[in-house]
């Protein structure tokens, strides 16, 4: 991601919000994060509501399973605006169900990373994902 560029973490779960501050510390990572507890709330901070000119991450990390607006529909909400479409999201989740997987693709989502329950490989995954994103945006 250029220079940065904060990314969005649209997360409900106060300890895996914990984790993956742990993990980005661990792993070096200093992008900001920003986050969001729900899809109402992440749209709400993409689109600026209240007069903020609302936030541009370059990667959204998106749980799936949450309250009020959980991850697919935000993601299909993120690719039917054309203001935020091209925002690369990152699900970020425990489901392992194929459904959840192909339904994500199909909505448009840049990746698929299944949250590993060991802390140390929870940290490399989010390692390999903030390189991925860190390579394709230099090329």
């Amino acid at each position: 991601m250029k220079g940065s560029a904060p990314i969005l973490h649209v997360e409900d779960d106060p300890i895996d919000v914990v984790n993956l501050e742990r993990a980005f510390s661990r792993g070096g990572i200093t992008h900001p994060i920003r986050r969001a507890s729900n899809g109402e709330e992440a749209l709400a901070l993409l689109r600026g509501a209240g007069g903020d000119p609302g936030v541009r991450p370059g990667l959204i990390l998106l749980d799936l399973n949450m309250p009020l607006m959980g991850g697919l529909e935000l993601l299909r909400e993120l690719k039917l605006d054309s203001r935020l479409r091209r925002i690369p999201v990152v699900i970020l989740t425990a489901s392992r169900h194929e459904s959840d997987l192909q339904h994500a693709y199909e909505l448009g989502a840049a990746g698929y990373v299944v949250k590993p329950l060991d802390f140390d490989e929870f940290v490399r995954a989010i390692g390999t994902v903030e390189r991925y994103w860190v390579l394709c945006e230099s090329s």
